[in-house]
């Protein structure tokens, strides 16, 4: 049962955009919940460089149903050419918190 959920991990450049991001996808019921967590730092190679850049995480709750829509709104919000959008999915969980889940995203 809990197959069809995931965790999607979204990086932002700052806490506005964010916000912004988890607001949207919480109020178009396309995730559940989303946490923010600031202070990450990400280093990668971007147009063959490296970058360390100061980022903040989304680490959002859905459904495999929503996630086209989920990912098409995130790239439409999102300011970076090639946003990190990567879905895993959720193996288990909880009764009453997946049950809450399906509660919250529309279909």
């Amino acid at each position: 049962m809990s197959e069809q959920y995931l965790v999607i991990y979204c990086t932002c450049p700052d806490s506005e955009i964010a916000e912004q991001v988890a607001s949207t996808l919480v109020d178009e019921g396309l995730a559940a919940c989303v946490n923010i967590v600031p202070g990450l730092v990400s280093i990668y190679c971007w147009q063959g460089e490296r970058q360390r850049d100061s980022e903040v995480l989304l680490i959002i709750k859905s459904r495999q149903t929503s996630y086209d829509a989920l990912e098409a709104r995130i790239q439409a919000l999102h300011p970076y050419d090639v946003p990190e959008v990567i879905a895993l999915p959720i193996v288990r969980g909880a009764t009453e918190y997946l049950a809450w889940l399906d509660s919250q995203i529309g279909s």
